[in-house]
């Protein structure tokens, strides 16, 4: 697609988010599987059924441009999810708090990718003047900030506290 206008890339803009967002909706349960920390797995668990109603949020979105809901592929969300993939295949060997760090850190890294694609949506909406569309972005772009400070609260009050213990314990050796 040519991009001769805002509305152009605000619309080329969803459709990557929404493939991000099914990327997710597919990743997310073996991230929560993976988790060591029961409170690290509920959040991812939760952020799951959150993810869901993005991706109808956005088929909302795409009703209210007279646009069919349809992604286009994100190279971005596949790398993020594809190291991801990678951190589950070394899980086997290693601490376990260790771990649950690196996955936080992982999770982050989706959240910190969606932060920036829904607040530049949200930003063209506001410019075209489509008050509902950017309405409906900022809802997403609060969920997905509250999911990355969810993240950080696990992370600093208990997992990060535990891996760093860990490592304390096999320098001790």
């Amino acid at each position: 697609m040519t991009l001769d206008s805002l509305q152009d890339v605000l619309e080329e803009e969803l459709r990557d988010l929404y493939d991000a967002e099914k990327q997710l909706i597919k990743a997310l349960p073996r991230m929560a599987k993976a988790a060591n920390s029961p409170e690290l797995r509920s959040a991812i668990e939760e952020h799951l059924e959150v993810t869901a109603g993005h991706a109808k949020r956005l088929e909302t979105v795409f009703q209210e441009l007279n646009m069919p809901a349809r992604g286009k592929a994100c190279p971005g969300m596949e790398g993020i999810v594809e190291e991801g993939k990678e951190l589950l295949e070394e899980r086997k060997e290693g601490d376990p708090d260790a771990f649950d760090a690196a996955l936080i850190a992982a999770a982050q890294k989706v959240e910190h990718y969606e932060i920036s694609a829904y607040g530049s949506c949200r930003a063209h909406a506001e410019a075209l003047g489509l008050s509902g569309v950017a309405k409906m972005l900022q809802e997403t772009l609060d969920e997905e900030s509250e999911a990355n400070k969810k993240l950080t609260a696990i992370a600093q009050s208990q997992v990060n506290t535990l891996a760093a213990a860990g490592s304390d314990d096999e320098e001790d050796e």
